[in-house]
């Protein structure tokens, strides 16, 4: 049984506001078109895989021999009726067509769709509504049930030859070929598609994530007699960490993680250590008005990984204290938060118990 798979990337893209094509554009790494290829050829489902372009010259890459590109037509029936009769010659057997505007399907969809083809003509996707939904007939509104009222997907699945035949007849714009058998009161196999597998219209529906990484490093000699702070809570020991504040190397390497993620320097700025209005402050103190200035440029952090490096005290006794420390600090999700202890095997100021270093590697993103 031979499987084919047309992408249609040829449209106009009016509603999407850019020179490019928004086929073109890029989409977490790739051309938005590039998605649905990678996934169909990874996929190893399909004989030949036909890609729908308006301008050949837009895509530079070569492909695998099974994947052709071709040009389209004005509207996306046109264009759709161009690839069939590309691939009639073949003699398929099935086909699947999608619109490269939905990036985010699966290959495990794909396998459902061919699969109920064994017992079907044409096999759509569909989703139910989230949103309530008016109708309009000419001056009045009227509500729809959510219950009997559904979202239909690409790609949508048919045997091949009652597709063609359809198409070929038919003279009007459609906007999906389910359209073609739902007109003529032929039936058509709804299958659960995907949340995640939504349109990209709009501009704004492709704008990626900027992400950034910030790396923070501190290390303080311990004196006896004086208190430990670390991640913002007093540890039980016979020592603590000499500094300007109160040492506290996790808060302090947060701190230098997330400036460095945001460009702005390092905390020696904000806390300069020749400046007596920071002397013996609290790290927390230090942390607020750094949290105050990520939020006010529109960051949130997405995970932090930190690596407390001493010999003494052992930190797996105070590890999910620490966290929560930290989680309420941040006003972040604690299973956001790693923390592990290291030791440098007896090794140096820290292996001779007279330091304690700390490195903290975060993520933040707008």
């Amino acid at each position: 049984m031979s499987n084919y798979f047309i992408i249609l990337a040829s449209g106009q893209s009016k509603r999407f506001n850019s020179k490019k094509p928004k086929q073109y554009n890029i989409y977490e790494g790739k051309p938005l078109f590039k998605h649905s290829l990678d996934k169909a050829i990874k996929s190893k489902l399909f004989k030949k895989i036909i890609i729908v372009v308006n301008k050949k010259k837009e895509i530079k890459e070569k492909f695998p021999k099974n994947v052709s590109i071709i040009i389209g037509g004005k509207e996306r029936s046109d264009s759709s009726l161009i690839a069939l009769k590309f691939i009639k010659k073949y003699k398929p057997t099935n086909v699947l067509i999608h619109d490269a505007a939905r990036p985010n399907f699966t290959i495990n969809l794909l396998k459902r769709l061919i699969n109920s083809l064994k017992k079907n003509k044409a096999v759509v996707p569909a989703i139910k509504s989230k949103d309530s939904i008016k109708y309009k007939i000419k001056n009045q509104i009227f509500n729809l049930s959510r219950d009997n009222s559904f979202l239909t997907q690409t790609p949508q699945a048919f045997k091949f030859q009652d597709l063609y035949n359809l198409s070929i007849k038919q003279k009007k714009m459609i906007t999906d070929e389910a359209t073609l058998f739902i007109e003529k009161n032929l039936s058509v196999k709804f299958i659960h598609g995907e949340n995640l597998n939504t349109k990209i219209t709009f501009k704004e529906d492709i704008r990626e994530k900027l992400t950034y990484f910030g790396i923070g490093f501190d290390i303080h000699k311990l004196i006896i007699g004086k208190k430990l702070y670390l991640g913002g809570i007093k540890i039980p020991y016979h020592s603590g960490l000499k500094g300007h504040s109160d040492g506290d190397v996790i808060i302090h390497s947060i701190i230098d993680s997330l400036l460095g993620a945001m460009r702005k320097r390092d905390i020696g700025t904000f806390f300069p250590d020749n400046s007596n209005k920071f002397k013996n402050i609290r790290s927390p103190k230090m942390l607020k008005p750094i949290i105050k200035l990520l939020n006010s440029n529109n960051y949130h952090i997405n995970n932090l990984d930190i690596n407390l490096i001493c010999e003494k005290p052992k930190i797996s006794k105070y590890r999910d204290k620490i966290i929560n420390s930290l989680s309420n600090l941040l006003d972040l999700n604690k299973d956001l938060i790693n923390l592990k202890g290291k030791t440098t095997e007896k090794l140096g100021l820290i292996g001779k118990e007279k330091a304690i270093a700390c490195e903290v590697i975060c993520s933040i993103s707008k």
